[in-house]
């Protein structure tokens, strides 16, 4: 298995960047389920108004943060590769904790806004959080990421590897 040299670097700037061909290749996939399940809870959370699903969120945010890797992770790592027989996911590095510690502050904001009647706001919160983890979920594209290696000034070449 292989990644074009567009989904390498689009990985690369999450942080995987230091992690072997073979094993994002098996992994990207499995990649995208965290923010999928963000984007998931947090459509619930706003359709429901709900401050409670949002704070929750937001602690499995808090905690990718913290973690060398998502709680939604687990599920592959403790679950689904022990029946595929694939790769541990590499663990998160700078960039994507990161971006789980601006989500962590996203989401407590959303449903602050909800807990204290700014609906229209928490709905603009939190649509622009579905579509940035959404973003990531389906194309790898990850906005804080970006931003957290722009910052940085550690944003992956653009050039390819290969010869």
């Amino acid at each position: 298995m292989s990644l074009s040299p567009t989904r390498r670097k689009l990985l690369a700037i999450q942080g995987f960047d230091d992690v072997d061909e073979a094993t994002l290749a098996q992994t990207q996939g499995w990649l995208r389920m965290s923010p999928a399940m963000c984007a998931a809870i947090t459509v619930l959370g706003t359709a429901l108004a709900s401050p409670p699903i949002l704070w929750l969120l937001a602690v499995a945010a808090g905690l990718g943060a913290i973690l060398p890797f998502h709680p939604f992770d687990l599920i592959y790592n403790l679950g689904v590769r022990r029946v595929t027989g694939g790769p541990k996911l590499p663990e998160s590095r700078a960039p994507r904790r990161f971006a789980c510690a601006a989500g962590t502050v996203w989401l407590v904001t959303t449903g602050a806004l909800f807990a204290v009647g700014l609906n229209v706001a928490a709905y603009v919160l939190g649509g622009a959080f579905i579509a940035t983890a959404g973003l990531v979920a389906t194309t790898h594209i990850c906005i804080p990421s970006i931003i957290y290696r722009t910052v940085c000034g550690q944003m992956p070449s653009l050039r390819s590897s290969a010869p």
